[in-house]
């Protein structure tokens, strides 16, 4: 029972991974549940203080990935159509539509490349599509880095209490 523990823990630690950048995974709750089964295991000690609290985080940076790319798209003079052409985009990426870069190259290129589309739909000018482009890409970035930090902050407090 123990072994089974442990190997559906890491597996949930890498799904919170994949979960940081691939939509539709949640990573950072993924990667909480991963510290909450591990703490069914007989060799690992975590106080409730840090489940919770671990769960607060991981509710907060879910939260915030919803919002940065709006606030960076909006700061950097975009609409809702540049979030909505960069998530596009990211979900072209994953799934690995044949026409284009993939792997990580194509999570970096096409959300940009679709939130430069929506851009284009609505307002018509190269110039400010390009800096609202820009603004939904970065919010990507940002959210994806604040998830896989703590996807990282989770593997390195689970290989602590296992080793």
């Amino acid at each position: 029972m123990d072994v089974i523990i442990l190997i559906i823990a890491i597996i949930l630690a890498i799904a919170g991974f994949v979960g940081s950048v691939a939509p539709g995974l949640p990573g950072p709750p993924l990667s909480w549940a991963a510290l909450l089964l591990l703490s069914f295991h007989p060799s690992v000690t975590f106080s409730t203080t840090m489940i919770v609290a671990m769960a607060v985080v991981a509710g907060l940076i879910t939260a915030l990935d919803y919002v940065i790319p709006s606030l960076s798209t909006k700061k950097f003079g975009g609409s809702k159509a540049g979030v909505w052409g960069c998530n596009i985009g990211l979900v072209v990426s994953i799934i690995g539509l044949p026409f284009g870069p993939q792997g990580l190259l194509g999570v970096i290129v096409w959300p940009f490349l679709g939130a430069l589309t929506g851009e284009l739909i609505v307002s018509k000018d190269l110039k400010v599509s390009l800096k609202s482009a820009t603004g939904a890409f970065v919010g990507f970035l940002c959210g994806s880095g604040l998830k896989l930090i703590y996807a990282a902050v989770v593997a390195f407090i689970m290989i602590m209490q296992l080793f």
